[in-house]
């Protein structure tokens, strides 16, 4: 795992169409599916002053309910507030900002990422004003345990879980950890102490998508996963409740400043975040398909462990 660090100038940001080259785009691909992180010293997406203050000037309450803001895209709207302190127009408001940070973003890596250009799903956006140090959550919920991303509710089916982060504070930094990506850690810990994913018969298949048909997916999320998927949820699971593996693995620490950007894929890069307040963060699942070193990836990895096909 290392750090790629994305000089301004090398941006080009202010003519659309000094796009980056083929060559750039793909190598900035490959090493994201490597496990590296792409890191932005300034970020390349622009804020109104006026929207960073009324997001700054948001807080949570102190509930477990809600770890995040979400705005969903495909509904264009917002889920996670205090609706005991959220008024319709603040509502709205709030939409507004978050619609208009995931199109930033979304526009952003058309041009830096042109290999996964229409290759992606584009799911949700957050807001997290919230202070993670000290945050007093659900163990599976923690922020601050090491751990792969896998989503309960919203299997990839393969796809890959790519973020974009941007640190909104003014002046603090957030803090992370990261560890040895999946491909180190997959072999290390299955099927010994975690059992590798078992492919799925055309009956399991056929089930799961009756069950689906019939809405049950939603009543009972893990009818909708793939082998692939029930193997990631449980892998993300298994290592926040691995104590020696949160004592003992391997760390790298990392500060990303006020005002900076950074991506990487949460899939593959196990990643805690230690503190931090007030971030922005877009999600995107990119089509196996799409990968320039599919290889390295996750269903790649545990399919030559399996010797089967997961989704």
């Amino acid at each position: 795992m290392a750090l790629i660090t994305i000089a301004p100038d090398s941006l080009q940001l202010d003519n659309s169409k000094n796009a980056p080259s083929p060559e750039q785009a793909r190598a900035w691909c490959r090493q994201l599916e490597a496990g590296d992180i792409l890191y932005f010293p300034q970020t390349p997406i622009s804020f109104r002053p006026q929207d960073l203050s009324f997001l700054l000037g948001q807080q949570q309450t102190g509930s477990t309910l809600h770890k995040n803001i979400a705005y969903k895209p495909n509904l264009d709207s917002v889920s996670g507030l205090d609706a005991s302190t959220t008024g319709a127009a603040d509502l709205k408001q709030l939409q507004a900002i978050m619609r208009q940070y995931s199109q930033d973003v979304t526009r952003f890596l058309t041009r830096f990422l042109s290999p996964y250009q229409g290759r992606w799903q584009l799911d949700y956006a957050s807001f997290r004003p919230q202070e993670e140090e000290g945050r007093d959550l659900p163990l599976r919920r923690r922020n601050d345990l090491l751990h792969t991303d896998a989503f309960p509710t919203r299997p990839t089916r393969g796809a890959r879980i790519l973020r974009f982060f941007n640190n909104i504070h003014p002046s603090r930094t957030r803090d992370w950890v990261v560890s040895d990506p999946f491909p180190a850690l997959a072999p290390r810990y299955a099927p010994q102490q975690i059992a590798l994913p078992a492919a799925g018969n055309s009956a399991s298949r056929a089930l799961r998508s009756l069950a689906n048909a019939a809405g049950l997916g939603y009543a009972v999320p893990s009818l909708k996963r793939s082998p692939y998927d029930d193997f990631m949820m449980r892998f993300h699971n298994f290592l926040k409740e691995n104590a020696s593996f949160q004592a003992d693995c391997r760390k790298e620490y990392l500060r990303f400043p006020a005002g900076s950007s950074w991506m990487v894929y949460t899939d593959m890069v196990p990643h805690a975040v230690l503190s931090g307040q007030y971030a922005l963060e877009q999600t995107f699942l990119v089509e196996h398909q799409a990968m320039v070193s599919p290889e390295s990836s996750p269903l790649s990895v545990l399919e030559a462990m399996t010797h089967s096909a997961l989704v």
